[in-house]
């Protein structure tokens, strides 16, 4: 039996089609609307409080859509200073924080929002007598820098 051009180009497709077909399966379907109930949202304990993940999923307009609620227990601090390429806002719900944003610490309560810009260092830390809740909204763009 002789293997032809066509045998190889059909062959070709094949491969080309399967990798394909296997991106497409890897790829997370886009979030359409949603609502996230907080009474039937799962928590997870901390060591500085708890977390309830909300969503983690490409929208229409973004690579990435990211949202979580954190309630940190006082005198804590939810991690070190650090700095992320994905742009975020945080909107302070309960309690009493401090943000460190554009080199200084700022005091926060309720209703305040932070705007974490791209790769700029940040951080939050629980300044009051009473657990801070806080939900935090991030996302990723063509646009956002790979690091």
């Amino acid at each position: 039996m002789r293997i032809t051009q066509r045998d190889f180009g059909i062959a070709a497709v094949a491969i080309v089609c399967g990798w394909g077909a296997s991106a497409l399966a890897q790829q997370q379907a886009v979030l359409g609307p949603a609502v996230w109930d907080w009474n039937k949202l799962a928590v997870q304990k901390t060591d500085v409080g708890e977390l309830r993940n909300l969503v983690r999923q490409p929208t229409a307009t973004l690579s990435e859509l990211e949202m979580h609620i954190t309630t940190l227990n006082p005198g804590l601090a939810s991690h070190p200073p650090h700095q992320h390429p994905n742009e975020e806002l945080v909107i302070i719900d309960r309690g009493t924080v401090e943000t460190l944003s554009a080199g200084k610490w700022e005091r926060l309560g309720p209703g305040s929002v932070i705007f974490n810009a791209s790769n700029s260092p940040h951080a939050l830390r629980n300044v009051g007598d009473t657990p801070a809740t806080y939900h935090v909204i991030n996302w990723k763009t063509a646009a956002t820098p790979a690091k």
